[in-house]
């Protein structure tokens, strides 16, 4: 069961893709890690509870398991277990090799869905649902065709221009083009969370062939429906929200305003990468991911040298969730996890869109592919067989 064949309308020819990262890589990041000097103890350090950051004592267990037996070929393996593109689509005048994972369907009706992850994620958040849905079908009875992408400057995916400025607007185009040309013109639903909820907004507005648009993230917004007029549940997601803004989002500053520099230092060190996207992993999630699952997200960082081309989102203020030009008109979905890092009310999801479903859960955080899975593509399937025609 190959979930291989691309629809016979595809006008891309996009190049099967295999991982296979070098020994040499690999060894270079094992010694790396072996050999890394870790800070001092401090009072910060000693703290458990994310409050100033990750601890000493995690960011030591953590390069211990690392260097000894962390299992890079195991993930490869699974990556490798679905197929895997690249191809070459070209934006203003720049060519792009566009990294994507991908199941396709032999049904003629089958429903396309981009799955768009956002940062410090990757492709590598949704293989557990491509591996529930082969799992669950075959080719041949398989209902949709699920497109993984892995955003510009992200993974196994070619960096953005060195001569210009990049941003989601340009990705939205890039992933569009994609979808057009592997034959789903016709229409497609967009998922995404994080930045991946932003280019699924901005696929919707600007792009007829987007067809539906269905996100687990959106940013809280003053002045609607009192605080204190929502429910129990809503009032503590908003809780949430303002510590976040408070205390949380100083990475998103530095992203924003001195990403040279950021990715200079993340470059230099895998235990400087661990532990800035370790600690996202920890606090923004309802529960612990493994710490296998964290290693192997940072090393797909670390082997591809992803992190200092990653950072351009952060620094543009297009296609806000609230701003009135980009109001979804067409169909919208939205899944409500407790733990994500701005768990938006109904009523508020409402003035940015369409909002046809909404189904709010009482456990889950921001990684919610990661975490709740089978939650996850469950709201999804409701969702695309509420609103497709």
């Amino acid at each position: 069961m190959s979930f291989a064949r691309l629809p016979s309308n595809a006008t891309l020819s996009p190049e099967p893709f295999t991982a296979a990262i070098p020994d040499a890589t690999l060894d270079e990041l094992r010694t790396l890690v072996k050999y890394a000097k870790l800070a001092p103890d401090t009072y910060e350090g000693s703290l458990e509870d994310l409050k100033y950051g990750i601890s000493n004592r995690w960011i030591r267990e953590a390069k211990e398991t690392w260097a000894t037996t962390f299992d890079w070929r195991k993930h490869e393996a699974e990556i490798n277990s679905v197929p895997n593109y690249t191809a070459k689509i070209v934006d203003e005048g720049h060519e792009h090799t566009i990294h994507f994972a991908a199941l396709f369907s032999e049904k003629a009706d089958a429903i396309p869905i981009v799955l768009l992850h956002g940062w410090p994620g990757s492709f590598l958040e949704f293989l557990p649902i491509l591996t529930l849905m082969r799992t669950r079908y075959t080719p041949a009875t398989f209902p949709y065709h699920l497109i993984v992408p892995s955003m510009p400057g992200y993974t196994f995916s070619s960096r953005p221009p060195l001569d210009r400025e990049f941003d989601t607007l340009n990705v939205a185009r890039i992933f569009n083009t994609l979808m057009v040309g592997l034959g789903f013109g016709g229409g497609y639903v967009a998922q995404g969370g994080d930045i991946g909820a932003k280019v699924a907004r901005i696929l919707s507005v600007q792009y007829e062939s987007c067809k539906v648009n269905f996100c687990t993230f959106l940013l809280p917004y003053a002045g609607l429906t009192p605080v204190e007029e929502l429910t129990p549940a809503e009032q503590r997601g908003i809780a949430r929200a303002t510590d976040f803004q408070t205390r949380g989002r100083g990475y998103a500053i530095e992203h924003g305003t001195k990403p040279a520099t950021l990715g200079i230092a993340l470059s230099s060190s895998p235990i400087a990468l661990l532990a800035w996207i370790g600690e996202k992993f920890l606090a923004w999630t309802d529960e612990d991911p493994p710490l296998d699952t964290i290693l192997a997200s940072v090393t797909l960082y670390w082997v591809t040298e992803c992190i200092a081309s990653s950072f351009f989102p952060y620094r543009q203020a297009t296609a806000q969730h609230d701003d009135p030009a980009w109001h979804i008109t067409k169909p919208l979905g939205y899944s409500y996890f407790p733990k994500e890092l701005y768990p938006v009310p109904r009523s508020w999801v409402a003035t940015t869109g369409n909002l046809v479903f909404y189904k709010a859960h009482e456990t889950g955080g921001h990684f919610a592919a990661v975490e709740k899975p089978e939650v996850l593509w469950a709201d999804v399937e409701e969702f695309v067989a509420q609103v497709w025609h």
